[in-house]
């Protein structure tokens, strides 16, 4: 066999392999009929390709009588699974005050979960991305697994961030966010911006062509989904909000710039119960301690000052709902992050102020049902897609041991 002939052979191997280790990432037990159905290979080739898979760590056979319940008469069919301890992933929301992740099988099977507050300016980027490593070891203590198990780690940062998991040096926060972490993290470390992989999250949830998905805590970020393709930019800053810097900011006075609605419901109740002339149960609260979900159980409860703030955020939703819509033709946006478990009133309030005269469709304001947890759950789902995508990239623990 010639050089060429060989690399041939071999090529066609790793694509058949391929092929069937997608199929076997889908499935739970299945036998070589199937695997036959699903690639379109010969019996002959899908025995012999499922018989490498398991020599390289990963799949394995199954018994008869297993899972895939009883066989048929005559020759038993050989069964063959995902093996499980072929590897893990983690997904790391890597915070401005906090850091979360999660360790997860390959089917996305929660195993470790683990979360701290962090101060990122006292830190330093040596010091988060030290954090983060610790967490993360944890998390894999917690699962029962090791460094040598992890195949992909996705890192979500409050930054722009390129194709190569760069972000532009011209922002120091952004430097900041994104600290370095591929060299520490174990596996294959790939680095996104948090709102990004939050529109992924809530693209496994809720599959839409055009979505705009809003991080809305401390800062604005989005998520762009157009035509069914994220949105990235040519440094990242596909859905930074930057432009409210400059419509709020310097034509709206006090409007918050690209803050988070989270942050300006803490900072316009801090500084209105200075100022509001009327009764407020918010003044009963330590200044400094008011965070956004004081203000919105006070709204709930009926108070005043609570309630203008809700309309004030609503007012601000609706504006932004408007551009994006203009602009992308967005059909949906989603609001989530932390703050999305209390924004009720602020998605009734915009919805009643977006303009129906425009004869343009309207888009629709949601919460996600994700909770704090968008961007790390993003995070998985993005190390998922990635292996079932091009998992002959990856080595199973059991080659690389």
């Amino acid at each position: 066999m010639d050089g060429t002939t060989a690399s041939s052979t071999q090529l066609l191997r790793q694509i058949n392999s391929e092929a069937l280790l997608r199929f076997a990432l889908q499935e739970q037990v299945f036998t070589a009929g199937e695997a036959m159905a699903a690639t379109g290979l010969t019996r002959a080739t899908v025995l012999g390709v499922c018989d490498g898979l398991v020599g390289a760590g990963w799949l394995e056979e199954v018994s008869d009588g297993g899972d895939a319940g009883p066989a048929p008469k005559g020759r038993p069919a050989r069964r063959y699974q995902l093996r499980e301890a072929a590897g893990v992933v983690v997904g790391l929301d890597a915070g401005e005050g906090y850091l979360t992740t999660l360790v997860t099988d390959l089917r996305g099977r929660g195993l470790g979960k683990r979360r701290k507050s962090i101060d990122s300016h006292a830190l330093g980027r040596a010091g988060r991305v030290a954090s983060a490593r610790e967490l993360i070891g944890q998390a894999l203590a917690d699962a029962g697994c090791g460094d040598d198990d992890v195949l992909l780690t996705v890192v979500g940062v409050p930054a722009p961030v390129d194709a190569e998991g760069m972000s532009p040096e011209g922002g120091e926060f952004w430097q900041l966010m994104n600290s370095g972490f591929a060299p520490a993290l174990p596996g294959t470390v790939i680095v996104e911006n948090d709102a990004n992989l939050a529109a992924i999250a809530e693209q496994a949830q809720e599959p839409s062509a055009n979505v705009a998905t809003l991080l809305s805590g401390e800062r604005f970020g989005a998520g762009l989904i157009v035509d069914g393709r994220l949105l990235r930019g040519r440094q990242g800053g596909a859905g930074e909000m930057r432009f409210l810097d400059v419509f709020d900011s310097k034509l709206v006075p006090d409007e918050g710039g690209s803050d988070g609605l989270g942050a300006l419901a803490r900072k316009w109740a801090r500084k209105g119960i200075h100022s509001y002339g009327g009764t407020t149960s918010l003044r009963r609260l330590p200044e400094e301690g008011i965070q956004a979900e004081d203000v919105f159980q006070a709204a709930r409860e009926g108070d005043p000052l609570a309630g203008d703030i809700i309309d004030r955020l609503g007012a601000r939703l609706a504006r932004i709902a408007v551009v994006l819509s203009s602009l992308l033709d967005i059909e949906r946006v989603v609001i989530a992050g932390g703050i999305s478990s209390a924004i009720g009133p602020v998605l009734e309030h915009a919805r009643s102020l977006l303009p129906t005269d425009s004869g343009l469709p309207l888009p629709s304001l949601v919460a996600s049902t994700l909770g704090a947890e968008v961007v790390v759950q993003g995070a998985i789902e993005s190390a998922l897609m990635r292996i079932r995508r091009e998992p002959m990239a990856f080595l199973p623990r059991a080659a690389r041991s």
